[in-house]
């Protein structure tokens, strides 16, 4: 949480939350409950996850309370539009939105899921770093598949304090700052990283992405030209290509696969073959091993073997 061009009560609420919050979930995982003394749902949620802290204490599972009243700020850091608001958090940073699980078993059930995940012994010293980092690579690449790029850029940011030298976790950052529409940010990281590491299979795949996001339109209006520009001229190569394009860059992954497919099919050779090397590249940036990659790679391996 940024501390720069704070008042004096808004630096004082900050260092209050790193304390009861962001200290504590160095080594635990911390539920964050936002409440409020007139909030009745809170009052009925509030005893649940007293209860269910207790039980998972042993576990490295701890209940931090937020009086949104009290702590304006901080609220507003976190954009709580209503509450209760819940949070997990682990290592400074939020690892899940618990707000929706309301009952105990669908708590129980997210707080497992996490506890199989999270590292909460805090003690690297006994070779466990490395798996531990591995393990919040996995979560913050399942945010990012989940579509959260802002909260998968929030986790790979706290891995990269961690672990600068990981390319894996560079690259993550990268690919996580485009999906959260921050490409300027997502080259600046690229840029800033040593040559050699510019080279490791898993920066050139955020490469591709980050090349791609280039391709972006300026704004929807520009979006639907390409894509009006497409239907009417269905036969024109180019304008297919260029909307395909587009689209992808602008999170319409679907349409853009579907498009450049059909021109691989109709139109194979044209312009040496670029649109099989456009989706080809689409299918690098966004990862061979992702299931959206493999069901469109049968398609071409249909259209291309038959």
């Amino acid at each position: 949480m940024a501390s720069m061009g704070l008042n004096i009560d808004e630096q004082k609420a900050v260092d209050r939350f790193k304390k009861d919050v962001v200290e504590p979930s160095m080594t635990k995982l911390v539920i964050l409950d936002f409440w409020a003394e007139w909030c009745g749902p809170c009052k009925a949620l509030t005893p649940t996850l007293e209860k269910i802290a207790a039980e998972y204490a042993d576990k490295g599972v701890m209940l931090a309370k937020i009086n949104v009243d009290e702590e304006q700020f901080i609220a507003a850091q976190f954009q709580v539009q209503s509450i209760p608001t819940v949070y997990a958090m682990f290592r400074g940073q939020p690892v899940a939105d618990l707000t929706n699980a309301r009952s105990e078993t669908q708590l129980k059930q997210i707080i497992d899921q996490l506890l199989e995940k999270l590292p909460l012994d805090g003690d690297d010293a006994n070779g466990s770093g490395q798996q531990d980092i591995a393990q919040l690579i996995a979560m913050g690449e399942q945010v990012l598949a989940e579509g959260d790029g802002e909260r998968a850029a929030s986790v790979f940011m706290q891995l990269v304090q961690m672990a600068p030298d990981n390319a894996q976790v560079q690259a993550g950052l990268i690919r996580s700052l485009i999906a959260a529409g921050h490409a300027q940010e997502a080259q600046a990281a690229f840029d800033a990283l040593p040559p050699e590491m510019q080279e490791d299979p898993a920066i050139a795949q955020a490469k591709s992405a980050l090349d791609l996001a280039s391709e972006a339109p300026q704004d929807d209006s520009e979006l639907a030209e390409l894509r009006s520009a497409a239907a009417e001229n269905p036969d024109d190569a180019e304008a297919q290509f260029a909307f395909a394009q587009a689209a992808f860059a602008a999170g319409q992954r679907d349409e853009a696969a579907e498009v450049l497919l059909k021109l691989i099919a109709e139109q194979p050779e044209w312009n040496e073959g670029a649109a099989k090397a456009k989706l080809l590249q689409i299918f690098e940036a966004v990862g061979l091993e992702d299931p959206w990659v493999a069901a469109n790679r049968r398609k071409l391996s249909l259209i291309l073997f038959g």
